[in-house]
């Protein structure tokens, strides 16, 4: 009986539990004892220990069933960023956003965690041991980073404590780890076609890159955390590995380590940011009579060749926050885990 009751003040929903980042805080939250439900438009994995609750997130009545009776609320749904989907983008990571906080709202959810991203301060400048005191990007990176910022300015706003409504937000940068479909694999992928021999600009741009079991602890320490006259009613919460790593240090470790060749030759950032200016100019000019999706950009250029790495102060501070995997221990786990991938030795 005791136990019951434990559990019923840790019932917990992941909206967006099908995805990458809402696998692992699915694990990680059913380890500590949480009752968790799962939202999310499709099914991909099967759990008896966890109830599934398929629709859509812009349905706020279809929300509403996964909701009651719990406590917190973890929002990670988003579409894959490199959908290129504008109207997607907007309606999940928006429309969407405003349904989550009135069915929380309505279902009298006390707590809810947003996962949003340090991009949402980034505009293709350097930024060292960034705080979260940077104003938003005026001009974000993608139209993606553009529907972030207005998605965690309506969840820190809808921060209400007068009626028992918390909210904070979670920054994770460059989310990495087993089963992730986006960074190793696309990497790989980009090898195998002759992409990766060149390095953008002199190396020795310091980027973050996060541990998702890091990422998870952040969020699972922020919803303990959050409660009246906390300090993280409101705010936001750079969440990284606190290991800046030099971006092609990191992606040489992961094409060595599945054998692939990493990347020698040096190409000038202002050079490569031209031309990928130019191609993007001429693609659009060809728009009309062809549809090309260049994978060089001026906003990978950026990505690739700037210093963006982020302090993780102010979650040490306010919610006790410390790494639970090392950078090494992280990228050992992350290439095991991708054995599929390696390349047969020669």
């Amino acid at each position: 009986m005791a136990t019951r009751l434990r559990s019923a003040g840790k019932k917990c929903t992941v909206i967006g539990g099908s995805g990458f980042l809402g696998q692992h805080m699915v694990e990680q939250l059913l380890e500590k004892g949480y009752a968790v439900n799962v939202f999310d438009i499709q099914k991909r994995f099967d759990n008896a220990r966890v109830q599934f609750f398929l629709g859509d997130l812009c349905d706020k009545e279809a929300l509403l069933p996964a909701l009651q009776g719990v406590s917190v609320a973890f929002h990670c749904a988003s579409p894959a960023p490199s959908s290129d989907n504008r109207e997607l983008f907007y309606k999940v990571n928006f429309m969407g956003t405003k349904a989550v906080i009135e069915a929380c709202k309505e279902a009298g959810v006390q707590k809810l965690v947003l996962t949003s991203s340090a991009s949402v301060v980034f505009e293709g400048t350097d930024i060292k041991n960034g705080s979260e005191d940077l104003p938003y990007a005026k001009k974000p990176i993608d139209y993606y980073t553009e529907t972030k910022i207005l998605q965690e300015k309506e969840v820190l706003s809808a921060n209400d404590p007068g009626n028992n409504f918390f909210t904070t937000a979670i920054r994770p940068h460059g989310i990495f780890g087993p089963r992730d479909p986006q960074l190793v694999p696309i990497l790989i992928q980009a090898a195998k076609s002759g992409k990766m021999k060149f390095i953008i600009g002199d190396g020795k741009n310091l980027v973050d890159f996060t541990y998702v079991e890091n990422v998870v602890h952040g969020h699972i320490l922020a919803a303990e955390k959050l409660q009246k006259d906390s300090p993280l009613c409101g705010k936001a919460f750079h969440i990284t590995n606190d290991e800046p790593v030099p971006f092609w240090a990191f992606m040489s470790r992961i094409l060595t380590g599945l054998n692939y060749d990493p990347p020698k030759y040096h190409i000038p950032y202002w050079l490569a940011y031209y031309l990928a200016l130019l191609l993007s100019l001429v693609l659009w000019l060809l728009s009309p009579l062809v549809t090309i999706k260049p994978t060089f950009t001026p906003m990978r250029v950026a990505l690739a060749g700037t210093f963006h790495y982020y302090s993780c102060d102010r979650a040490k501070r306010d919610m006790g926050y410390k790494p639970v995997v090392s950078l090494d221990e992280a990228i050992d786990r992350t290439l095991q885990s991708y054995p599929h991938l390696r390349r047969a030795k020669a």
